[in-house]
């Protein structure tokens, strides 16, 4: 990788981090505060959302028929989610140490918090456990194979693909051969040095 590339890689991890800090203050100024896995709101806040919450049976007959009718369809899919859970989760444990690689708090990818917003009924914080597990799941699947693929190939493709996680980016370019196996052994530290 040149210099200049690296030199905006890095000026690219620096904003990443200022956007982080710049919306944890926005959300701060919201009215709530997190302590420990709560989420507490003022209490002029609290007061506004049980006033704004639909009631289960007024939610029901306002509520989309597609949406009933395809919820076994979506519901189904938990038995799959939880199985990749465990077969990924089930992986980094036995290999990462083999490896060498620092595992992926399954904490940091799977957050549940919305239970917490007291406009949504019961049926509406169900739907949203049942997507922060979804999306979180992928995302902590996503960085468990990142973390992989850095450790055995990280190697960019020839084309331009949609969707690469953020260590991607810091890979060799596609037919780097040059000291490839000393580069190599290089990610592969950096990954033991993770936290």
């Amino acid at each position: 990788m040149n210099e200049r590339i690296s030199r905006i890689l890095a000026q690219m991890a620096a904003l990443e981090d200022d956007l982080k800090a710049a919306v944890h203050e926005q959300e701060s100024r919201v009215f709530f505060q997190i302590k420990g896995k709560r989420v507490e709101f003022e209490r002029s806040v609290k007061d506004a959302h049980r006033k704004l919450k639909k009631g289960f049976f007024h939610w029901l007959v306002t509520n989309r028929p597609q949406n009933l009718i395809t919820g076994p369809l979506i519901y189904g899919m938990v038995v799959p989610l939880v199985l990749i859970d465990l077969c990924v989760s089930f992986y980094q444990w036995a290999c990462f140490p083999i490896y060498g690689i620092a595992k992926v708090r399954r904490a940091d990818y799977l957050v549940f918090d919305r239970h917490h917003l007291g406009y949504l009924n019961f049926i509406e914080k169900f739907h949203c456990t049942y997507c922060e597990y979804g999306n979180g799941l992928m995302g902590y699947m996503a960085e468990i194979l990142a973390r992989t693929e850095q450790y055995f190939c990280p190697i960019k493709h020839a084309r331009k693909i949609l969707g690469t996680h953020a260590r991607y980016r810091r890979f060799l370019d596609y037919g780097e051969a040059d000291a490839y196996e000393a580069k190599l052994e290089a990610y592969r530290v950096a990954l033991g040095r993770e936290k």
